[in-house]
């Protein structure tokens, strides 16, 4: 699993594009690269997330943690304690892609945000604070997990994020029988390749043009890159944005269909 994961990260450095937008022949993908990739979101809110991290990597209490999807590489049992500690140095969302996400929701997020994968909160919450007049709607699967994300995000003061314990099947189809589409998905929390097809193609049926999804750790696992690659095929997809580590979807129409891999 080493050498497939190295070589489709050589791959990816030998074929992005740079983030400055350089060689990318899309004004529609121009756009998206120098308003969500360029942009700096605010050092306090950027800081007091990763104060929280700081927190739950000290933390040395254990929960017992019920995976339902395949979990993270380091954290690949389907039942057993862990430490909060080490939930949050593998499981959480690292700095670099938060601020991604941040700002994927400031400019995708109005009309609201679903998030398949809560962990400990951490990634919700960068997304909340850069659409604090949006809802995030946040799934976990695990009870314990999720009663822990719910405190630590009480506790952040962040007020707009609903953590719903249960699977993504049966959690994430009420979310999307609503009034208006969401405006921002996040698929973390399943990496298995038919369950993270099943969970892409509700969503993409029950979703407007204007719906952005985030796939995460799309060259995880050869089953990962697979289920990427079928996703980019998917009949609605008109463009995506491949920055080795996130899958970018776009259901946009009037423009033409094309991949793009991005450097970040």
């Amino acid at each position: 699993m080493f050498f497939f994961r190295t070589k489709e990260y050589l791959r990816y450095k030998l074929f992005s594009r740079h983030r400055k937008g350089h060689g990318i022949n899309s004004p529609f993908i121009y756009d998206v690269v120098s308003r969500v990739f360029r942009n700096k979101i605010d050092e306090a809110v950027v800081s007091k997330i990763e104060w929280v991290r700081k927190e739950l990597e000290r933390d040395k209490r254990t929960i017992m943690v019920n995976d339902l999807g395949t979990g993270s590489v380091k954290n690949n049992s389907a039942q057993r304690s862990r430490k909060v500690s080490d939930i949050a140095r593998n499981s959480s969302i690292p700095e670099k892609y938060g601020k991604l996400l941040s700002n994927l929701a400031k400019q995708f997020g109005g009309t609201g945000v679903i998030e398949l994968g809560t962990a400990l909160g951490i990634s919700s919450m960068y997304m909340a604070v850069s659409c604090s007049e949006s809802k995030i709607d946040t799934i976990e699967g695990c009870v314990e997990t999720a009663r822990l994300a719910e405190n630590t995000i009480r506790n952040a003061g962040v007020g707009n994020i609903s953590v719903h314990c249960g699977s993504f099947d049966d959690c994430l189809p009420s979310l999307l029988n609503r009034k208006d589409s969401p405006g921002l998905v996040f698929i973390d929390g399943n990496h298995r390749k038919d369950a993270v097809l099943r969970y892409f193609n509700i969503i993409a049926e029950n979703s407007g043009y204007q719906t952005v999804v985030v796939l995460d750790d799309i060259y995880l696992t050869p089953e990962m890159k697979d289920a990427w690659k079928t996703i980019r095929e998917h009949r609605k997809v008109t463009m995506t944005i491949d920055i080795h580590r996130m899958g970018i979807v776009f259901f946009r129409t009037g423009i033409n269909s094309n991949h793009f891999v991005v450097s970040h």
